[in-house]
């Protein structure tokens, strides 16, 4: 490497060889050839006077004046002058390539500019600064989506040669892994250098799923190049997605098409990529081309099936296992549908363990829609033998009351009898009050005296038969 300043090097091969000077070799030939380009020679030859003094002796010959570049295959090949019987030496050399730490640094064709970058999620900036950059230049930056080529996205700046920062700020779109940063200094044939702040984001390739009503198709196109295996599975219970038959597609670049699907919230799209895989369900927000409705909330369950379009179902019965969410079906019907239409789903033989299982038959992908029915006209067992204990608990506390209260007015008539009067004040008996505190409360009578058989005496004692 021959460096006249700073970031100004050339590269130069060295060829060194040896050997015994004869008085019919005049001198060496040393060519350099490499694809694509024009061989080069270079002749050394030796004066007389130096051929009779170095007659019969080892003489070394070097040659450093051949121009080389980087990561160059140079083919070299050396001769003697005139040749000599037909002796050649021959060999490969490649040169190092910019990678190489001092090539990186000294040469133009190698310095390319080292990028650094912050990202600013919210508003989808990338401040992105430039250090080592070729000083004499002005220096490209973009954004661009990394293929064969890098394709740019539209956000360019340039940074002036004499700017005292060199950074700037690019917006992008979307985080996608083949989004890059790249940047090269403004001379001709400049190598460029390329950095993907998003390489690992990789589950935003998997949007952009689109519907095509009309011809019931499912697309997805890759935003960037990747190979993944894409297929279509059912959503179930517990948050799984169960692979759907015939479904599945390799992918890298091409996009990917699902003909006849039925357009049902269950529905997925599956993407899997080495060990891991990402679902995406399309029809999540929108509305139910059809659906298994219920009737009857205060009563015995009665299912419809309700469409919003013009298609065939499989509707049967089934039964669902214990700790499986799998539902075995017994029987099946066809049942077709009109647009706007619904039909009643009462089929024979219909208990409380058993299930509707409705799927369309007229797409080539569909889902199955599962109902299960949970009132039935007989009471369950298990509230019976909550409402019966309280309803005898109940009855007894009702008759214990009444004869509590019987007995009560049976003692205060007695009592009053063996009296004969009225007294003035109410007469307490402890184990009276324990019993009549529950009941209501006895008037106070007046301070009089009566006789008995008298008026008087007699409407006090109704006052008091009355008030028992």
């Amino acid at each position: 490497m021959k460096c006249e300043g700073k970031q100004k090097c050339e590269l130069y091969l060295r060829v060194r060889t040896v050997l015994q000077l004869a008085d019919s070799i005049h001198g060496v030939s040393i060519c350099t050839a490499s694809p694509g380009r024009i061989t080069s020679c270079k002749r050394i030859v030796f004066t007389r006077t130096s051929r009779k003094k170095m007659l019969g002796q080892q003489v070394a010959v070097e040659n450093d004046c051949t121009e080389v570049y980087p990561n160059q295959q140079v083919r070299i090949t050396v001769t003697t002058v005139p040749s000599y019987c037909g002796i050649t030496w021959t060999d490969t050399y490649h040169t190092p390539g910019c990678m190489h730490k001092d090539l990186r640094k000294n040469i133009p064709e190698c310095i390319t500019g080292r990028l650094s970058y912050d990202v600013n999620p919210n508003k989808n900036e990338l401040k992105i600064s430039v250090s080592d950059m070729l000083e004499e230049y002005d220096y490209h930056l973009r954004l661009c989506y990394k293929d064969f080529i890098c394709i740019g996205t539209g956000a360019y700046t340039m940074m002036k040669k004499g700017r005292p920062i060199k950074s700037a700020v690019l917006h992008y779109s979307r985080p996608l892994p083949c989004l890059c940063i790249e940047g090269w200094s403004a001379m001709m044939d400049a190598p460029r250098v390329q950095v993907c702040p998003f390489k690992d984001r990789l589950e935003e390739l998997w949007h952009g799923i689109t519907f095509d009503p009309l011809e019931q198709s499912l697309l997805w196109e890759p935003a960037c190049p990747v190979t993944a295996a894409v297929g279509l599975c059912e959503k179930i219970e517990d948050g799984d997605c169960v692979d759907l038959p015939h479904s599945l597609q390799n992918v890298s670049r091409e996009k990917v098409t699902f003909t006849k699907v039925d357009p049902h919230p269950q529905l997925c799209m599956k993407f899997t990529l080495g060990s891991r895989s990402w679902t995406r369900c399309p029809f999540g927000d929108l509305i139910k081309a059809w659906d298994v409705v219920v009737k009857g909330q205060q009563g015995p369950e009665e299912a419809q099936l309700l469409s919003q379009i013009e298609a065939s179902f499989s509707v049967g019965l089934c039964v669902k296992s214990k700790g499986s969410s799998e539902c075995q079906t017994t029987e099946t019907h066809s049942v077709h549908v009109g647009k706007h239409r619904a039909v009643d789903l009462n089929l024979p033989g219909k208990s409380c363990d058993s299930c509707i299982r409705v799927q369309r038959l007229d797409v080539k992908y569909a889902v199955a829609v599962v109902h299960c029915f949970e009132q039935c006209y007989e009471a369950p067992q298990d509230l019976m033998w909550v409402i019966l204990p309280a309803a005898f608990c109940l009855f007894g506390i009702i008759i214990v009351t009444l004869m509590l209260h019987a007995l009560l007015t049976v003692y205060q008539r007695r009592k009053q009898q063996t009296n004969g009067v009225c007294t003035s004040e109410k007469q307490t008996d402890p184990g009276l009050d324990s019993m009549a505190s529950p009941l209501k409360p006895q008037p106070v009578l007046s301070s009089k005296v009566c006789i008995p058989d008298s008026p008087e005496c007699g409407s006090n004692e109704k006052a008091n038969l009355i008030s028992g």
